[in-house]
């Protein structure tokens, strides 16, 4: 099972990135997936959800409006288009894989990628 992000980096405040993670190794389109980011000193907080078939999102109401995600099931690819940066944005972005089996919880995570907001 990999997870792997990619597109992250430095960009001014106001800028714009966009995030993908490429998924191998499981069933993609069985499974939600997830953006979580840490900023230094900060506890994982989970920013961004899509269901397996792509048909809801969620977002922290620090993100909304500024982050929209997507999936491309054909592709094994999530992405996160993130706008309207600000420096709090600056964090390490994971993204996770998750799907529950009755009892069981199956969960995968990628290394994570730095994004960093700031002129």
């Amino acid at each position: 099972v990999q997870l792997v992000e990619s597109g992250g980096g430095l960009v001014q405040p106001g800028g714009s990135l966009r995030l993908s993670c490429a998924a191998s190794g499981f069933t993609f389109s069985s499974y939600a997936m997830n953006w979580y980011r840490q900023a230094p000193g900060k506890e994982r907080e989970l920013v961004a959800t899509i269901t397996s078939a792509g048909g809801s999102t969620k977002y922290a109401d620090s993100v909304k409006g500024r982050f929209t995600i997507s999936r491309d099931n054909a592709e094994n690819t999530v992405y996160l288009q993130m706008n309207s940066l600000k420096p709090e944005d600056t964090a390490v972005y994971y993204c996770q894989a998750a799907r529950q089996s009755g009892r069981l919880e199956y969960v995968y995570w990628g290394q994570g990628i730095q994004v960093t907001v700031s002129s």
